[in-house]
């Protein structure tokens, strides 16, 4: 059983206001014990028959109200009359009851859809992230969780990975097909023009940054009899035609040579796809690296090398990494304040999702409330729900008081008339 504590700050501010209560209920009461005892042995004929009469229905009120309020919680002055003590009592039952209520009333699709759909989830999130510093915020907190991941990896069960299920399922896997359809589909889609020209700028920006070593590296084939000046005009030549090359494939997108590496990689995509010898030849390569033994270790080492790489952008709030991420959660959040569509795609979703949960798992989430209630010790949990809801029940005894001493002045009257 759990044993409540009822010492925070909070429970000894409602312990106040609940005493506080009971004393007006208690008040009224003795007020109206006080009225009805004066007023016994005076002539009941006249106006004090009413207050006499008001003041015993008052405390007949009082003393029923202050029964059914107190029998809630406990046996009423200690006594075990039946039917008393509900809370303590029926506490599983009274679980029960809450679960199938919230079950039934608050964990359906229609409910949640329907409170996601109200709460404009999107539209807020992306008004939030809008905001530079709550942006930076969600980027210092991947990068905190980021790091605590990194942390927990251990090289050896990145071997361990590599070498018990990764490295297995791609030898038993027929990879020559795959990656000539990745291929085709590559090229198909010109998805491959960015890769092309981060190439031809990069070998263009070697050539012109070092035209020396481009010299001597065609300096070392030619011939020893030819004159020299006749060697340079030939280097020179061919270093301004290979420039003028890269050029024209950088700013020429149908260039011949694109065209050509095209056909290129169109044919290796269907020889890997059709061609049998190929595929052999791919796929025993495939087997000799996947089975080396160092195949777990260069694994480790390409983890290794990648994790270096992402850690030192994730330490440098200044590098390319957070400012990317910064930019791209700024104009998702631009877009979820102002665009309609964004909004009700992602609210839809969002929706789809938590209906899926509902219906998948609700009647488990619900089961929550009652294992804890039926955790709670009977007496303990009493007087904690006693201590949140007591205070509005003390209203009860007081409305019962007012409203016994009502009525008993209109019985009274109508006693007096029937007389």
């Amino acid at each position: 059983m759990v044993d409540f504590s009822l010492t925070s700050a909070a429970d000894q501010l409602r312990r106040d206001r609940l005493r506080r209560m009971k004393l007006v209920a208690l008040s009224l009461l003795l007020l109206a014990a006080v009225i009805y005892l004066a007023t016994l042995g005076l002539d009941h004929g006249g106006v004090w028959g009413y207050v006499n009469t008001g003041a015993e229905a008052a405390m007949v009120g009082g003393l029923a109200d202050w029964f059914a309020v107190t029998a809630l919680f406990r046996h009423p002055m200690g006594l075990p009359i039946p039917h008393t003590a509900i809370i303590p009592r029926k506490k599983d039952d009274l679980a029960q009851s809450l679960q199938d209520f919230f079950a039934e009333n608050f964990l359906t699709e229609d409910v949640v859809r329907e409170r996601i759909a109200e709460g404009q989830i999107a539209r807020r999130v992306g008004e939030w992230l809008q905001q530079p510093e709550h942006a930076r915020r969600v980027v210092f907190e991947g990068v905190r969780i980021g790091r605590a991941a990194l942390d927990r990896v251990r090289d050896e069960d990145v071997k361990a990975i590599a070498e018990d299920a990764l490295l297995p399922r791609l030898s038993r896997e027929q990879l020559s097909g795959p990656l000539g359809r990745l291929l085709e589909g590559i090229v198909k889609d010109d998805a491959h023009r960015g890769l092309v020209d981060l190439l031809v700028n990069t070998v263009g920006r070697w050539v012109l940054a070092n035209p020396g070593k481009f010299a001597a590296m065609l300096a070392d084939q030619a011939p020893k009899w030819a004159p020299e000046f006749v060697n340079d005009r030939i280097v020179d030549y061919l270093y301004q035609k290979l420039i003028d090359w890269l050029v024209a494939i950088r700013n020429t997108p149908d260039h011949p040579s694109r065209k050509a590496l095209d056909d290129l990689l169109l044919r290796v995509a269907r020889d890997l796809q059709h061609d049998t010898a190929v595929r052999k030849r791919v796929e025993a390569l495939k087997e000799r690296l996947l089975t080396h033994p160092e195949a777990g270790e260069t694994v480790v080492a390409l983890w290794n090398s990648a994790r270096r790489s992402l850690e030192s952008a994730m330490d440098d709030d200044t590098s390319a990494l957070w400012a990317r991420v910064e930019a791209s959660l700024e104009r998702l959040g631009a877009t979820l304040a102002t665009s309609e569509g964004p909004q009700r795609r992602v609210d839809a979703a969002l929706g789809d999702a938590a209906a899926f949960l509902v219906r998948s798992y609700g009647r488990e989430l619900s089961t929550v409330i009652s294992h804890t209630i039926q955790r709670w010790d009977g007496q303990e949990a009493s007087k904690k729900i006693e201590l949140h809801v007591g205070r509005d029940l003390q209203f009860i005894r007081i409305n019962g008081t007012i409203v016994g001493a009502l009525a008993g002045l209109i019985i009274h009257a109508i006693s007096q008339l029937i007389m």
